[in-house]
């Protein structure tokens, strides 16, 4: 029997296998941030262990970082200031790569991992933040660990786990106007719900993942924990190859050439066998919008914000109930008339270079709704030249938006761009949950096209309408 990408990558990076079906893997590659690294690098200390593999990992702040330009002189959080003291502190003692604040590479790690060519097809790669499943998007094993879990490949540069079970998406078809793989990835879940791909790794096929670029297959990965799987892939191919060739950290030369010749036998073969599939005909998405406090919560556009009644299971018309509640909505009321107070385009889901791009040509030469607070985000400082370069900022800025410096920003609520309570916010980020941008928050999670779109109506609004 063949074997999908998920079990090459697997196969060749078992260093030993338990009787209890435990393995232990090496891992290639960890990205450090501040948030979840200080108790590792504490326990490393008290154990007189040192970092294993210091050049194997890559750090920079990115979660709690102020995203104004005063950043570098105006943190207010007293535990955020000391986590970043703690990041500088324990790279320097290690000589562990560091990206400071202020170097123009500091981004979120999701973001310039991939960026600097860190990220590779073939190898497995953790940090301690659950959207590591975005660098699968070029033919990586990569997933989230616990800080007791950074301790332990900080000091061994191994892991221990058991092997996932597979799972194929093949997505065929050709996405229509105004669709982008947000849309794709909100309706996968939307499908099979936040614990439909509970235990297994999830390949994304078909033609219309094909068709992404690398960047849109990052956010398509990047979604994939939200459905409770253990990480999503899409197997390197002449796209991936020309994302990463010139690549700071990438192979160069020789290197190059074999590690191509490498990374083109990751494909799953033909008669590899999957543990579950699904199938969606791309050409029927349509641009989605989630109503609820779970990303699983999500409908097209052109739908209507639906009622408990519409459930038979108890236990989820209680949760739509309480979801309702928390969010402010009327069974009923159609998608497209619900207010939006404010827009927040960025995140490890959609902050590169081709969000920023979709979502400027729909604020080009338009304005932001009287009523509505917009702010974009740059993924990375490279992603904020980039933008700067082609005049992104400007069309922003001129439309009355926010142009922020690169962190994670009102993604997470654990820096200073926050929702306040009550306030309604289209946000291409990953989560919705109760509180997740902010306390008494209410989040919509959308495309950036589609953020774009209703920052300038101030409504939720159907992107391919303007």
């Amino acid at each position: 029997m063949g074997k999908t990408l998920y079990d090459k990558i697997w196969d060749a990076h078992v260093v030993h296998r338990y009787e209890n079906g435990d393995c232990i893997i090496y891992i290639d590659r960890h990205l450090v941030q501040e948030v979840s690294s200080p108790q590792a690098f504490a326990g490393l200390r008290d154990a007189k262990r040192a970092v294993h593999r210091p050049r194997a990992s890559l750090a920079t702040p990115d979660h709690n970082v102020p995203t104004t330009s005063d950043r570098a002189i105006k943190i207010d959080d007293p535990e955020s200031v000391e986590q970043l003291r703690l990041l500088i502190e324990n790279t320097r003692d290690t000589a562990m790569p560091y990206i400071e604040m202020l170097d123009a590479r500091q981004g979120i790690v999701h973001v310039i991992g991939p960026e600097q060519g860190f990220t590779l097809p073939g190898t497995t790669l953790v940090c301690g933040d659950s959207h590591t499943s975005t660098h699968g998007a070029l033919g990586a094993l990569a997933f989230g660990i616990g800080t007791s879990e950074i301790e332990h490949v900080l000091a061994t540069q191994c892991h221990v786990m058991k092997k996932s079970k597979t799972m194929r998406v093949a997505l065929d078809g050709a996405l229509g106007a105004g669709v982008t793989s947000k849309d794709m990835a909100l309706e996968v879940i939307g499908t099979i719900g936040t614990a439909g791909a509970t235990g297994h790794a999830v390949e994304y096929t078909g033609a219309a993942v094909r068709a992404l670029s690398v960047e849109a297959r990052m956010s398509l990965c990047n979604m994939t924990i939200e459905a409770g799987a253990r990480t999503g892939m899409v197997a390197p191919d002449d796209t991936t190859f020309a994302y990463l060739k010139g690549k700071p950290m990438a192979p160069m030369g020789e290197q190059w050439d074999r590690a191509v010749t490498y990374w083109r036998t990751l494909a799953s073969d033909a008669d590899a066998a999957y543990d579950s599939e699904l199938k969606i005909d791309a050409s029927k998405i349509a641009p989605r919008v989630t109503w609820g406090t779970s990303p699983e919560d999500s409908l097209p556009i052109t739908s209507a914000v639906p009622s408990p009644a519409d459930y038979k299971n108890a236990d989820k018309r209680a949760a739509v109930e309480r979801s309702l509640a928390y969010m402010g909505l009327t069974p009923g009321t159609r998608l497209a008339d619900i207010k939006i107070d404010r827009v927040f385009i960025g995140s490890c889901t959609n902050s590169r270079i081709e969000d920023l791009r979709a979502a400027a040509a729909v604020a080009k030469g338009r304005k932001l709704a009287s009523h509505v607070r917009a702010m974009v985000v740059p993924g990375s400082g490279l992603v904020k030249r980039q933008a700067e370069a082609e005049g992104l900022d400007r069309v922003f800025q001129d439309a009355g938006f926010e142009w922020r410096e690169p962190g994670c920003s009102m993604c997470v609520g654990m820096n200073p761009d926050r929702l306040e309570p009550g306030e309604r916010c289209a946000s291409t980020s990953n989560r919705n949950f109760e509180g997740r941008q902010g306390k008494g928050g209410r989040t919509h999670l959308v495309s950036p096209a589609m953020a774009a779109a209703a920052a300038v109506t101030g409504r939720l609004t159907d992107v391919r309408r303007l």
